[in-house]
């Protein structure tokens, strides 16, 4: 594998940064999941669809990555929630924000409402 096949990945969680180099064309929620960085809440992390795009419990923020272009995650983006990482290829360096989960359907960052 060559550094072209692979590309950084930033997931901010609260006040810690972790940097992945990621496979060009894996799944976002996956590579999340594999490398112990769960984008579900404590419920869900046993009760969600398995990465089906329909449960809506695997929201994270992209600060810098791919526009969306699954259904769910254009309305996401549109009145500002979360984008489902199950739905979500890596096919650049991007920078991932996991999200509070404790209000749920929260749009602002951190769920501090």
């Amino acid at each position: 594998m060559t550094d072209a096949d692979t590309v950084p990945v930033i997931v901010v969680d609260g006040d810690e940064r972790t940097e992945l180099t990621v496979e060009v064309g894996r799944n976002l929620r996956r590579v999340l999941l594999d490398a112990d960085l769960s984008p579900y809440a404590a419920a869900t992390r046993r009760l969600n669809c398995g990465g089906r795009g329909i449960c809506a419990t695997c929201g994270v923020r992209i600060r810098e990555g791919p526009p969306p272009d699954h259904w769910h995650d254009r309305l996401a983006a549109r009145f500002g929630y979360p984008r489902l990482s199950c739905q979500v290829t890596v096919d650049g360096a991007m920078t991932v924000e996991l999200v509070d989960k404790r209000v749920w359907g929260s749009r602002e960052a951190g769920g501090d409402d």
